[in-house]
């Protein structure tokens, strides 16, 4: 009998994006009689164990990324920030040097821990950031972005190579080198026809402050809403708590097969516009309402770019009243991109 091979997934505990695009990663690498070993830190992993509680599950260093309350400086503080991040990625590359070894791992599959590269075993990085958006910085952070980039065998890019596709000109640059496959959108989700429930399903997500900063502003606008309408806080806590507000029914947090049936009963979604969510939303064909994260210049590009498509209704947090759920009437909604991946060949780099 042919020993399974051990790879390890590691998404980066940045909201919860990158770990639910992982999702079908690991479901994908169990079908094709892998081994997958989950790690990373804090409320990512926390919800990679909750859907894979019989798998194996390593803590990774933190990053110790801080977000401000105020938007503007979100460059600043990732600046200020930037000699914890380096060490973060010094130590979890010495570290996974160590569980190659004590945990016989035969691959990794990176999505944007930039540490989690090794000489040793085949290493793959999955981002949708080929160019990384910073204003007036771009150029350097896309640079230094790639340069990182370049310590692994390949990148997966998840989202198509041609058009129409999700990422814009953030997964498709004008020059790049590196070796690169457009692995098609990820998404754990599927469409099922349902009923309509709810109204307005608003999924809170990202990191703090600026979650609990627009969860506050949201429960407050809703009040004068005159539909049905569910909250996910996006909390990934031990216990899953459910209670009514007025007539708003909120979740600190769902599991992925109540978020899928959820998504799919309901009219219109309100979250951030991170790209998982725009991934998981296209997948299910969803109406939405899009209010970037303040700062975050990829969210705010992702959400013009539908808006100028006439696809997604979206305007900056602190503009965002009940009554711009109205604007959806004049855009069309996101639509599923066909695209079957042949994890076969993918996997065969390991």
């Amino acid at each position: 009998m042919t020993l399974k091979k051990t790879i390890l997934v590691a998404p980066l505990n940045w909201g919860l994006g990158h770990a639910t695009r992982c999702i079908p990663i690991i479901n994908a690498l169990i079908s094709n009689n892998f081994e997958p070993i989950i790690a990373s830190d804090g409320a990512a992993l926390l919800l990679l164990k909750k859907e894979f509680p019989h798998l194996k599950s390593i803590e990774l260093p933190s990053y110790h990324i801080s977000y401000p309350k105020k938007g503007y400086q979100f460059k600043f503080s990732i600046l200020r920030g930037a000699y914890k991040i380096r060490r973060a990625i010094k130590t979890e590359n010495k570290y996974l040097e160590t569980l190659i070894e004590t945990h016989e791992i035969d691959g990794v599959i990176s999505d944007n821990r930039l540490g989690m590269h090794s000489k040793q075993v085949p290493s793959v990085y999955i981002t949708h950031q080929l160019q990384v958006l910073s204003g007036m910085t771009t150029w350097l952070s896309t640079m230094m972005h790639q340069k990182a980039i370049k310590n692994f065998n390949v990148c997966w890019v998840p989202d198509v190579h041609d058009h129409p596709n999700l990422s814009g000109k953030l997964g498709h640059p004008n020059t790049y080198v590196i070796p690169t496959t457009y692995i098609g959108p990820l998404s754990r989700f599927n469409m099922t026809k349902q009923e309509a429930t709810y109204d307005v399903m608003v999924v809170l997500s990202g990191p703090e402050p600026q979650r609990t900063l627009l969860e506050k502003k949201l429960l407050t606008e809703f009040k004068n809403y005159k539909g049905k309408a569910l909250f996910v806080k996006g909390i990934i806590e031990n216990k899953q708590v459910v209670f009514e507000e007025d007539h708003i029914t909120i979740y600190n947090y769902m599991s992925s097969e109540q978020l899928e049936n959820t998504l799919n009963q309901s009219k219109l979604v309100v979250s951030r516009s991170g790209y998982t969510t725009i991934m998981d939303l296209a997948k299910l064909n969803k109406r939405a309402f899009f209010i970037p994260t303040p700062g975050q210049f990829e969210q705010v590009y992702l959400a013009k770019r539908l808006k100028d498509q006439g696809l997604v209704a979206s305007c900056h947090q602190n503009e965002f009243y009940i009554e711009r759920l109205n604007d959806i009437e004049s855009y069309s909604g996101l639509t599923n991109i066909e695209f079957e991946v042949n994890y076969q060949e993918l996997f065969s780099l390991f």
